[in-house]
């Protein structure tokens, strides 16, 4: 019987479903509640248009699928078959990390106490997970200090002739020798550190005290400092002991960060109202299939993902999350009270249930809108978004593939070595400045970028600023005989790319390589194709490039035109007093440093740099000035 054959006589009840290639490798396991009209819908030709699933269709040649009783039962099968069988198709969590767990081993004549990340039904007592895990081993040392439980790998069945270094260290009672200590004296050791595990600090307290106060009446004073140090101990960790399972209002908060086909999600653990430690997640390449009927849900996108990319680039928050949170929840040990996501899903009621139900409490799933839980998943996505930098910042293309992708892009006539940028700053129309900042050979080069006062130009007028300055640079570089360079690129949209032009053409260098770079549409436009804009996308390693010079441009220019400001209105209070000019202010200036300095000098200091006459009227400016304004307070 064929694929489509076996399709057709598929049952219409709840089940799982995989997909098998020529191999016979399970390359796609999903589940439904009728598996009839779920597998068939990958046969309508609206389902075959998309590449995806023509993809997964063209390569699967068999079906399995197992019948269930209910949708619970569905999903969590479907989530053990992925982790069998790993399906390519399938989201598959390779990052996970589990959490650890302290384990007293009760079952044991003289019982240890040590971490382990497995949880197991021997008998053991587990306490945990904790975050962060290494507060796991923190703990398991005090206990050793303090209750000096055995956590060796010496067999305690026996008695041995010797004990082993840790009693010799004061870290062990020495059970594993018959005369060091009592099965009592330990048994007590073992009841206190349970207590402490579980989170029973008022009865360890009590019972510690009512020991203490008998040893100190019997005069033991050494037993009794002992049991002091335990009391001070159990104290302190009650103030930085955060133990998932005991409080009840625990979260995992999940965020994402989407592009380029590559994704990275972080989960916040928040214990006790606090951020408690962070998990990381990457995929490099997200499976070939999403399940569609998880991706038709009504999503929510995350703050930094647009729904257009996510559209066009294919990617479904809702089934990702879906697929994510069912093999990072089912079959877990311990489940958070709370887990926020930041879109909706389909299976998100069904799956509340199933762990609701095998986890022993109530389980909400949740993707919050606003308020205070949202603000935590905005804040797990941002650092998604710093996750994704530090990842896959190293997969970021050379030098030599974006110079010859922007030679390309701009029909530059070489491969750009050396792009110059101009931007124009100013107030109004005063104090106008520009920068020119220079990037060569992948990198920014500080030592070439030059400032300019605007000296032509009165009012308002960018264009013209911006053709005075270009024919300033560039009759310099002519008649310094240097060479002209790759690319000259202008901060503006048309009028400032006409104005540059008609520089370059004044000076007999039509022929220069020019472009523009609009801002807020981020559109490109290259002298003499005008009429072409260009218009890249926003994951353009060309774009970037292009942003990144023209946004250091204009931070050269702001901070110079703040400083020519400052400098005017500096200048211009010391103008204000008579008998001072520009040569008067700038060694009062240049002798005390500052206009704060001149101000707070006495006339003695002040008669160093002027006469005894202008020193005393330079005093008197300032300390009237701020007596009258004290006055009037």
């Amino acid at each position: 019987m064929d694929l489509i054959e076996k399709i057709r006589t598929l049952p219409t009840q709840p089940g799982v479903y995989s997909y098998r290639n020529a191999e016979g490798e399970v390359i796609y396991v999903g589940k439904a509640k009728n598996l009839r009209a779920r597998v068939r819908s990958y046969l309508l030709e609206s389902s075959q248009a998309n590449a995806k699933t023509g993809s997964l269709m063209r390569e699967a040649v068999d079906l399995d699928y197992i019948l269930v009783g209910n949708e619970a039962e569905a999903l969590a099968l479907e989530n053990n078959l992925i982790k069998q069988r790993k399906p390519r198709f399938n989201i598959l969590l390779r990052d996970d990390k589990t959490y650890p767990y302290v384990k007293l081993t009760l079952r044991d004549r003289h019982p240890k106490v040590f971490v382990t990340r497995r949880v197991r039904k021997d008998g053991g007592a587990y306490y945990g997970p904790y975050f962060p895990g290494s507060l796991a081993y923190r703990i398991v040392e005090l206990i050793e200090r303090t209750f000096l439980l055995a956590n060796c790998k010496v067999d305690l069945e026996r008695y041995h002739a010797r004990p082993c270094l840790q009693f010799y260290i004061h870290r062990c009672l020495g059970p594993c020798v018959e005369s060091l200590t009592t099965p009592q004296i330990y048994s007590q050791a073992v009841r206190d550190a349970q207590l402490l595990l579980e989170g029973r600090a008022t009865q360890l307290e009590k019972s510690l005290l009512e020991r203490m106060e008998q040893a100190a009446a019997a005069e033991q004073f050494e037993q009794a400092a002992r049991y002091r140090d335990m009391l001070d101990t159990v104290r302190q960790l009650q103030e930085k002991q955060r133990v998932a399972a005991a409080s009840g209002d625990d979260a995992d908060v999940f965020g994402y960060h989407y592009e380029n086909g590559m994704l990275a999600v972080n989960l916040f653990h928040v214990r006790n109202a606090r951020i408690v430690d962070r998990s990381e997640f990457f995929w490099e390449e997200l499976p070939q299939l999403l399940d569609a009927e998880d991706s038709s849900s009504n999503e929510n996108t995350a703050p930094d993902a647009e729904p257009d990319a996510l559209q066009k680039e294919s990617f479904h928050p809702g089934a990702f999350f879906a697929a994510l949170l069912k093999q990072r929840y089912i079959d877990q040990q311990y489940v958070p009270t709370h887990i926020y996501v930041p879109t909706d899903f389909t299976d998100r009621e069904a799956l509340t249930t199933l762990l609701s139900e095998r986890s022993g409490h109530k389980v909400e799933i949740l993707a919050p809108q606003r308020g205070d839980k949202r603000a935590l998943v905005d804040l797990a996505g941002q650092n998604a978004k710093q996750s994704y930098d530090q990842r896959f910042r190293v997969l970021q293309p050379s030098v030599r593939a974006v110079q010859e992708s922007l030679q390309e892009s701009l029909n530059l006539p070489e491969l750009p070595e050396r792009i110059e940028c101009f931007d124009i700053s100013h107030t109004q129309g005063a104090e106008t400045v520009a920068s020119l900042v220079v990037w060569e050979k992948g990198a920014m080069k500080k030592s070439d970028y030059r400032k300019f006062q605007i000296k032509t130009v009165t009012g308002v007028d960018d264009f013209a600023s911006m053709k005075e300055v270009l024919l300033r640079r560039y009759q310099r570089l002519q008649a310094e005989s240097k060479p002209m360079p790759s690319l000259v690129l202008v901060d503006g949209g048309l009028g400032q790319l006409h104005a540059a032009a008609t520089a370059l053409e004044e000076l007999g260098l039509a022929t220069q390589p020019l472009a523009s770079i609009a801002k807020r549409e981020e559109i490109l436009y290259v002298y003499g194709q005008e009429e072409y804009p260009i218009v890249l996308d926003r994951h353009s390693p060309v774009l970037h490039l292009v942003q990144r010079i023209r946004d250091e441009s204009h931070r050269f220019a702001i901070t110079y035109h703040r400083k020519r400001r400052q400098m005017r209105d500096r200048d211009s209070e010391l103008l204000h007093i008579p008998g001072v000019g520009d040569h008067t202010r700038t060694r009062l200036l240049e002798h005390f440093g500052s206009l704060d300095a001149v101000k707070k000098a006495s006339v003695e200091a002040l008669t160093s740099v002027v006469n005894a006459k202008l020193a005393r009227a330079i005093h008197a400016h300032f300390h009237t000035e701020k007596s009258g304004s004290m006055q009037k307070i």
